[in-house]
């Protein structure tokens, strides 16, 4: 398949001539169609999600998302990719590849020490890229999501130790 037209994006880049917004009823039926694992994702989390990690990059053939890449990091140290994702009728064209050599060259992941990311299936596609094995740091929590309600936000919290602090 001829994919010259498709276009990447990166999401929130003052300087990206591909400013398009996320459409997250279509990421929502691309991870249904792509990902086992992102099958009941739903729009609210989706919207946080992206909302929360940098880059954002995206594929498009003219008005219709075809692949999504993410990442968070602290710009330094780590940063981890997430959910990377083609239409099925796309795979195969190099396009997977474009959109994780794009979040790498990102300049908020391009300087980190180690960049992590977690596959079921796809090692093979990501030990191409350079991406190796490694078990010695395979850990994971299953968070129980503790609910926020009625908890002050980050800057009452602030303020409130601020006075407790200015007290004799």
């Amino acid at each position: 398949m001829d994919c010259r037209h498709v276009q990447f994006c990166v999401q929130n880049e003052p300087n990206d001539s591909c400013y398009r917004d996320i459409n997250l009823h279509q990421l929502q039926e691309l991870f249904k169609v792509t990902a086992f694992w992102a099958q009941n994702r739903c729009l609210d989390d989706l919207q946080i999600a992206i909302a929360n990690s940098k880059p954002v990059v995206t594929a498009w053939d003219g008005d219709r998302l075809i692949g999504c890449a993410r990442a968070t990091s602290d710009g330094i140290y780590r940063a981890t990719i997430w959910d990377v994702v083609i239409h099925p009728d796309y795979q195969g064209a190099g396009l997977g590849r474009k959109l994780v050599e794009t979040v790498l060259m990102h300049p908020h992941v391009n300087r980190v020490e180690r960049i992590y990311l977690m596959t079921t299936n796809q090692q093979k596609f990501y030990e191409r890229i350079g991406f190796e094995v490694n078990s010695s740091t395979t850990m994971v929590l299953f968070n129980q999501p503790v609910s926020q309600e009625g908890l002050p936000v980050a800057a009452e919290v602030t303020a409130e130790v601020a006075a407790e602090m200015t007290q004799p």
